[in-house]
């Protein structure tokens, strides 16, 4: 199995290359030459593996220039004691019919850390094998969740440092705390005045950079990512859509072949791609239902074919999401333009010119069989939280709301009786100031662990241990730059 560019049919690499590396020279995204084929008898007989055996049995379709130890070496440490549940993804039940795939029972208590406990031996397997004796820098942009999933996994990881950069008001005070306190000494956070978007634009920047890579090449360090541009942060997602479907046909509630609908709060499309891959390797899906927040421009783009980030930008109580250029959607053009590498730089080229590009009425039509679209606003999103905890007595977070609304107006309007799962990327407690304000708490005067003490009063539930312990750890990382920094920032950092 080897791995092309979106951008350069000229570009055929391993995969330990392309986890190692992160970002085609040009700007392109490596995918895999072929998708490997999941069959009933996979299914079947991963009813009665582990998570971590499941992930073991996918990777080696995928790494196939890794040996089995290295891979079982990866999982095993990965999908361990680090889940605060043995199963490492939990299935609750709203109704029948309807499930939530909790995502976040990781050390960080988001959905990033399915793959991010993993990146890291990934990553240092794959540089043993094509980068040895250099040193990996990581360059991470957030809108939250990624960042501490990242600097958590990569901590003290011999041979890797790991920046991170995180829009200023662009995150929640928790998932702020959290990168602030990281410990580890290979680790550096700062704020960047502007949205994700300007904090993504800089990382590419570095990483096409010409000069900043021969100055790192000259000093022994090699870039990487640990976005999910990288291949390596992206496959470990497509593992839980598989193992989700696996456990419900084990617990009885679906038959094998019984399709589901997938729901997924949306912002970069790497995650709901996940599930887009899946279904493509023969996961049986229905559709791919594709919830925004009131950033919608993945709505309205899967509605009319249109990508037009020329608009306004919201600071939304979802922030993961609160992004406008969703870097994974290339992934999906490329696979469904026929690996058509002219359109897809001719696209991407116009949205970095002129913000904007129009796929071909062929691929339009191919989006528009996959997936369908919705979005809601904050007001809805809070809505959907108290709805939700009222008549189920399940407490969400702000971006699992935005997918259960979506999904409750996709069924409205569709009449779908598809049994559906719905992802959940996050502990209700990382956003707790917007959660308790939309089951009618009064914040007024209250500190952030003020709010949390009252919303575990107010719901019987408890808060996470590690972001209860956020309250206590020292405040490291306090700078905050313009954009146009960001290059020296790291240089600095990674110089010193």
């Amino acid at each position: 199995m080897n791995y092309k560019s979106t951008r350069n049919p000229n570009i055929t690499i391993t995969s330990a290359q392309a986890i190692a590396q992160g970002l085609s020279h040009e700007g392109g995204l490596f995918v895999p030459e072929t998708l490997p084929e999941i069959t009933k008898s996979d299914i079947l007989a991963f009813c009665d593996k582990s998570y971590a055996e499941r992930a073991f049995d996918i990777f080696k379709l995928f790494l196939t220039d890794f040996t089995d130890e290295e891979i079982r070496h990866c999982v095993e440490n990965a999908y361990s004691d680090n889940f605060d549940t043995e199963n490492i993804a939990e299935i609750s039940h709203l109704l029948q019919g309807t499930y939530i795939l909790e995502l976040w029972h990781g050390p960080t208590c988001a959905f990033k850390d399915m793959a991010l406990q993993i990146l890291p031996y990934l990553l240092t397997v794959s540089a043993k094998k094509t980068i040895p004796d250099k040193e990996t820098a990581i360059l991470v942009a957030t809108s939250g969740d990624t960042g501490k999933a990242a600097l958590e996994g990569f901590k003290n990881v011999k041979g890797t440092t790991i920046s991170v950069f995180y829009p200023e008001d662009g995150v929640s005070d928790m998932q702020k705390r959290q990168m602030q306190t990281q410990e580890g000494e290979n680790v550096f956070v700062c704020a960047v005045k502007g949205n994700f978007d300007d904090c993504q634009n800089g990382v590419k920047a570095i990483f096409t950079d010409e000069k900043i890579a021969a100055e790192l090449e000259k000093a022994g360090i090699v870039l990487s990512s640990a976005n999910s541009i990288n291949w390596g942060r992206l496959s470990p997602q497509i593992v839980y859509y598989i193992s989700a479907y696996a456990e419900l046909v084990k617990n009885k509630e679906i038959e094998y072949g019984e399709k589901i609908n997938i729901v997924v709060p949306t912002g970069n499309f790497g995650n709901i791609l996940a599930a887009y891959y899946a279904k493509e390797m023969g996961l049986p899906v229905n559709r791919l239902i594709c919830a925004s927040n009131a950033n919608n421009i993945l709505t309205d783009f899967i509605n009319t074919g249109v990508y037009d980030r020329n608009r306004a930008f919201y600071t939304t109580v979802s922030p993961s999401m609160d992004i406008l250029i969703s870097s994974n959607l290339e992934r999906l053009l490329y696979h469904l333009s026929d690996e058509n590498t002219e359109l897809i730089n001719q696209w991407f080229t116009a949205l970095k010119e002129t913000g904007r590009y129009e796929v071909t009425p062929e691929v339009k039509a191919k989006i528009t069989d996959l997936f369908y679209a919705g979005c809601c606003n904050d007001t809805e999103t809070k809505a959907a939280i108290k709805d939700c905890f009222e008549s189920y007595s399940y407490l969400m977070d702000t971006h699992t709301a935005v997918a259960y609304k979506v999904y409750n107006d996709y069924k409205k309007n569709t009449g779908d009786g598809t049994k559906t799962l719905i992802a959940s990327t996050a502990n209700p407690y990382k956003f707790g100031a917007a959660v308790f304000d939309a089951l009618g708490g009064n914040a007024e005067g209250l500190d952030e662990f003020d709010i949390i003490e009252k919303l575990e009063e107010m719901t019987h539930t408890v808060i996470p241990e590690p972001l209860a312990a956020t309250r206590n750890k020292e405040i490291r990382f306090k700078g905050v730059i313009d954009r146009d920094k960001m290059p020296e920032t790291v240089k600095d950092f990674l110089m010193k």
